[in-house]
């Protein structure tokens, strides 16, 4: 051939094929099938009796490979997971944490889902670790702004703590393709339902163990309708404020309503200071109106029966009874004056001052006594 000569076949020499390139060497070269077939026949006659395949060899292999078959059906169940057995394809069984067994493969399989776990699932935000920088918070205003039932806009973030249901690890494999995409829709449309039903100052304030609750209930009756096999442990809110763009305006409407409600609290302290006080007095005069009313009348009533009696005595005496009724009139008439009685005849006969002090006589009778004058030194012993 006129190519023979020249070292490289018909496309030169190197070796070189039409494309201006041959075979390449550089990578590593595969292993020969062929070689390794041949190799692990030689090390098979080299353990098997006689150096060839019997009757005896093949019940031997046989019996190994049933023993490691039935070996495979071992399998282990961590403390945080949950077995379950498959016969089939078919729900079969649960088992426990530990060392259990199933049926070799593939009469039964075994599945260990971390069931005991428990997941937090965030909602409007996102929480990102930086060795760095630490945790950092991001917020996802989509899944976070919420409308009120008084048509306001919120921005509420919160967390869903979730687990498998102990006897529902089935339900969680089988009967829910994407089991943390579910809990967070779920979780979001109860967040917004119960979010909708509400005015906005009851959330901002007071209401935030109350709408946890709320949610908490939604979600785990949503979950059961589905028979997720998920049991909701706890709802947290974590951040509940107005938009970014007018929380400055929203909190001078907040302060604006405290300080209305602050001054309405004191008014009606001051009521029930007051009016309580106003009944007792009002009380009071009642009381004393009435009192007053029962003794006039019970005076009235006396007076009319003492006149009764009187009467009754004067019309049998009317003689005495005048002169009693005067004797006792002038009795409490004169009892309560200061009384000089002077007697005519002994002023007549002399020995009596004309002029006598009758104003300082009260006076003098208060002071202590004194001795008075014989009438031999009144007389100036004059016998």
């Amino acid at each position: 051939m006129p190519w023979s000569n020249q070292g490289g076949g018909p496309w030169g020499s190197g070796g070189k094929g039409p494309w201006g390139s041959g075979p390449q060497s550089s990578g590593p070269t595969p292993p020969d099938l062929e070689e390794i077939l041949r190799r692990g026949q030689d090390k098979l006659r080299r353990v098997l009796p006689g150096g060839h395949l019997g009757g005896r060899g093949f019940i031997l292999l046989a019996l190994a490979a049933i023993v490691l078959w039935g070996l495979s059906g071992f399998f282990r169940v961590e403390p945080d997971e949950l077995g379950v057995v498959l016969r089939f394809g078919r729900y079969d069984r649960d088992v426990k944490p530990g060392l259990n067994y199933h049926l070799p493969y593939p009469i039964e399989s075994a599945l260990t889902p971390k069931a005991l776990r428990i997941n937090k699932l965030d909602i409007g935000m996102r929480v990102s670790e930086d060795l760095r920088r630490g945790a950092s918070v991001r917020d996802v205003p989509e899944e976070s702004l919420m409308l009120t039932g008084d048509e306001n806009i919120v921005d509420v973030d919160f967390s869903v703590f979730w687990v498998v249901q102990p006897n529902g690890v089935s339900d969680y494999l089988f009967n829910i393709q994407n089991p943390e995409g579910t809990v967070k829709a779920v979780a979001e449309a109860a967040m917004r339902e119960v979010i909708g039903r509400r005015d906005i100052a009851p959330i901002l304030t007071g209401a935030r163990q109350t709408i946890e609750g709320a949610v908490h209930d939604l979600i785990q009756s949503t979950l059961d309708h589905y028979g997720a096999g998920i049991q909701i442990t706890q709802v947290q809110l974590q951040k509940v404020d107005p938009p970014a763009q007018v929380i400055d305006s929203f909190r001078d409407v907040q302060a604006a309503r405290i300080d209305a409600e602050r001054a309405q609290n004191e008014a009606q302290t001051y009521a029930n200071r007051v009016i309580p006080e106003a009944r007792g007095k009002v009380a009071q005069i009642t009381q004393a109106a009435e009192a007053y009313k029962q003794q006039t009348v019970a005076e009235a009533t006396g007076q009319t029966a003492r006149f009764l009696q009187i009467y009754e005595q004067y019309k049998k005496a009317p003689d005495v009874t005048r002169q009693r009724m005067y004797l006792e009139t002038m009795e409490k008439v004169l009892g309560r004056t200061n009384k000089i009685i002077l007697d005519q005849d002994i002023g007549g006969k002399g020995g009596i001052v004309p002029y006598l002090p009758l104003n300082a006589l009260p006076q003098q009778s208060q002071s202590p006594p004194r001795q008075q004058p014989t009438r031999t030194q009144a007389s100036g012993g004059r016998r």
